[in-house]
């Protein structure tokens, strides 16, 4: 059992109304690393889940009116305690979803700075002042709280995916419910009690965990009380979700699946590639909705590249992620690890060669990082989100070809272009159909820019100046002055 490696402050119940709630029945959470139970935590009804609701509606009514610079305080307070434990939520979030200390500090931090961005952008939001063209009013634009938030957030970043939600709710002047993966639920909660200290009044923010998501949030949407929905998950959920929303027309914010391409471009420097790679890749453990999905290189440096990207692989050490010595953790379960040895069977009868570049433990949920050759455009590796550390490796002669199979996916969240220089990689990164793109870098993911897709990767934009947008309706006043 892990749960004595536990921070002693996690919380294990309901937040709602400002009051931790603990249920008859309950969940367990499992450390993906030893199959251990790390606590047995509350699991919502849907009566709970209207409780939160309620709370929320009812705290909206002062909240929604509390001066921007109080608020902005309160968001700084909480990144304030972030930091300083620091250590805390990075142990949770390398416990319950298995990743490499290293990914789960990273994490730790930018999340930290979701609260510090947003506690910044609160007092910024501007409005409109002009007269009409033909001077008979003027025209006064203002922007107001849209209401109360219902908030959905994945496994693969438990603090992150939160607090990216929270802070800019928080800062517009909304409520919020939170209900968290089932698999990472601690860390949220966690986040909640920072916030608490930091001095969010009781009914701001609810956290609720459940066994019970689709009864939960059928409900939570249909309550004329609740404004919108912000969620972060695969493609398939979030099409459920717009379908429920519709019959409200409830305004909803969408992060959703990725395919994201990895252009190695003709004279391109081969070991920066690597590099690139080796963070595009295998942060997070591939688990990622940003992870590069597919690698396009260029006939002239395929060889060289996947020889060396191999090698860099290889001197991974896997194993438990609360372990600071390794650099790859466990998959967040074994269903998940499952998914993945699926796709890489599929690759291999369609006739590509699978390598892995080093071994697994036996027990846990860990697997290793598979480099794949010979893969086809449009095989089982190009079309599926891994979601896990197979890098799928296609050969291209021409860069129109390339790019053309590059966006030829459903799919628009992000896309890496290495090129010989940063003035190739822009002109190239132009023609792609992402709505981020990364240039000669591994990662673009920052709280002050905007983060989102095109196409079926989502709807809205989270972080930079955009991001509290989501949480704010224009309104226009016609006014004689």
């Amino acid at each position: 059992m892990s749960a004595a490696t536990l921070p002693t402050t996690t919380p294990n119940g309901l937040l709602i109304g400002g009051v931790w709630l603990q249920t008859a029945d309950k969940l367990d959470v499992i450390d993906p690393a030893s199959l251990g139970t790390l606590a047995s935590i509350g699991n919502a009804t849907v009566d709970e889940a209207l409780q939160a609701v309620g709370a929320a509606h009812e705290a909206f009514t002062t909240w929604s009116v509390t001066p921007a610079r109080q608020r902005a305080e309160i968001l700084r307070r909480a990144f304030d305690i972030m930091m300083s434990e620091i250590d805390d939520c990075a142990t949770l979030i390398a416990l319950e979803n298995g990743k490499a200390w290293r990914d789960a500090m990273g994490e730790a931090v930018y999340a930290a700075e979701f609260f510090r961005w947003f506690s910044e952008e609160a007092s910024r939001i501007e409005g409109g002042f002009r007269y009409a063209p033909n001077r008979d009013k003027t025209i006064i634009t203002d922007h107001r709280p849209i209401g109360v938030a219902y908030m959905i957030t994945p496994w693969n970043f438990p603090a992150a995916m939160a607090t990216r939600k929270l802070a800019p709710a928080l800062a517009a002047g909304c409520t919020a419910i939170l209900k968290p993966a089932g698999e990472t639920p601690l860390t949220a909660l966690w986040v909640g009690q920072v916030l608490e200290r930091a001095g969010v009044p009781a009914g701001v923010v609810n956290i609720i965990t459940t066994s019970k998501s689709g009864p939960v949030s059928e409900a939570i949407l249909s309550d004329p009380r609740v404004a919108t929905l912000s969620f972060t998950g695969s493609t398939y959920v979030g099409k459920l979700l717009l379908k429920q929303t519709a019959e409200r027309v409830l305004v909803s914010s969408m992060e959703l699946g990725g395919n994201a391409p990895f252009l190695v471009l003709e004279g391109t420097d081969v070991d920066k590639a690597v590099e690139g790679a080796m963070v595009a890749k295998m942060r997070n453990g591939g688990s990622a909705c940003t992870a590069a999905n597919r690698f396009y290189v260029h006939e002239s440096l395929v060889e060289e590249f996947s020889t060396k990207f191999h090698t860099a692989l290889s001197g991974l050490k896997i194993g438990p992620g609360i372990d600071q010595a390794n650099d790859l953790g466990a998959m967040v379960s074994i269903k998940e690890r499952d998914k993945i040895l699926e796709l890489i069977g599929e690759a291999e009868s369609e006739g590509a060669a699978a390598v892995a570049a080093s071994t697994a433990p036996v027990d846990g949920a860990f697997i290793a990082p598979y480099i794949v050759r010979d893969v086809k455009h449009g095989s089982t590796l190009t079309k599926n989100e891994i979601f896990g550390p197979v890098a799928p490796i296609v050969t291209f002669s021409d860069q129109d070809d390339a790019i053309k199979m590059a966006n030829d996916t459903e799919y628009g969240l992000i896309s890496y272009v290495f090129a010989k220089d940063n003035g190739e990689g822009i002109k190239v990164a132009r023609q792609m159909e992402s709505g981020m793109v990364a240039i000669n870098r591994g990662i673009a993911s920052d709280p002050a820019a905007p983060f989102g897709g095109m196409k079926e990767s989502g709807l809205g934009r989270e972080g930079g100046f955009a991001g509290i947008h989501e949480f704010l309706e224009k309104q226009y006043f016609a006014v004689d002055l």
